[in-house]
């Protein structure tokens, strides 16, 4: 059973994953990440499946950054983007089973 400081630690690191991933083009920037080979793509291959400025992709870029779903290396001109599996791992654990998510049936009659 975890502490229930381990459980809000897990809590706030679901909420901070799942704001990060509270929008479409930041799910589908990680799918594609995530199916490439290496799990690293260059922003030039990422704005190329994109009809948005790259302002805007750069923001979203960001903000998964911040939160630890992606890595962002500099390499010459462009930004390489990876995917950290310790927040992928981190959201499974958070709806697995006895997660802090976890169905605890307390009803009221």
């Amino acid at each position: 059973m975890t502490s229930p400081d381990q459980t809000l630690l897990d809590s706030a690191t679901a909420a901070r994953l799942f704001k990060a991933l509270g929008d479409p083009i930041r799910v589908e920037l990680v799918g594609l990440v995530r199916r490439t080979e290496g799990q690293e793509a260059c922003f030039c291959d990422l704005a190329d499946q994109f009809d948005m400025p790259q302002s805007s992709l750069s923001h979203h870029l960001k903000i998964l950054v911040k939160a630890g779903v992606l890595s962002r290396e500099r390499r010459g001109t462009w930004s390489w983007y990876r995917i950290d599996n310790a927040a992928i791992d981190a959201l499974a654990a958070v709806l697995a089973p006895g997660g802090p998510l976890r169905d605890t049936s307390a009803c009221c009659d």
